[in-house]
């Protein structure tokens, strides 16, 4: 049985670039299952790509405790997509990086889950079980709500790890999973 191809957009801020590398790790294993996805910053945003798309991955920084104030500027300029419900049923997924082991890496993806929630829009975590906490690990941090990776705050050449990096494929791979699951009612 054959599926229609599924879309993605994965809209994030990196102003270090260590989320746009997560970022690409995430488009690469939702493309490994035929999902065209469209990756874009959140200073470049293309509005039509964002309400055609299937599913929205939205990825910040976590920036004392928080989401950029510049991501936060983006989820206002929603309001009106808000208010029309335009992504209303759309599925949708977070990520966030920090420096530090924690970072408040939580606090950040509940503020995206709950900006996906006033969208109307079905939640997807991470169900991955940890594999353990070393840097080639698989969900080394642990996180179920989303994506959480870590930069340690070294330079993007060499971080963040491979585990973090490896955990954003699987991530990707098992959104373009629930995208076809959704659209084959199962």
């Amino acid at each position: 049985m054959s599926h229609s191809p599924r879309s993605l957009a994965i809209v994030y801020h990196s102003p270090f670039g260590h989320t746009a590398k997560v970022a690409e790790f995430i488009a690469q294993g939702a493309q490994n299952m035929q999902v065209q996805v469209q990756v874009m910053n959140i200073e470049q945003i293309d509005w039509d790509v964002l309400d055609q798309a299937d599913g929205l991955i939205f990825g910040s920084p976590a920036y004392m405790g928080s989401v950029t104030g510049a991501f936060k500027l983006f989820m206002d300029t929603t309001s009106k997509r808000w208010k029309d419900r335009t992504w209303q049923g759309k599925l949708a997924a977070g990520f966030t990086n920090s420096g530090g082991l924690s970072g408040d890496k939580l606090a950040v993806l509940q503020q995206i889950n709950l900006f996906a929630m006033q969208h109307g829009m079905l939640w997807a975590g991470l169900p991955l079980m940890p594999t353990g906490i070393q840097p080639t690990d698989l969900n080394r941090l642990a996180g179920f709500l989303g994506l959480m990776t870590q930069s340690d705050n070294a330079p993007v050449e060499i971080t963040p790890p491979e585990g973090d990096l490896n955990t954003a494929l699987w991530f990707g791979e098992y959104i373009a999973a629930m995208l076809y699951r959704l659209n084959s009612g199962q």
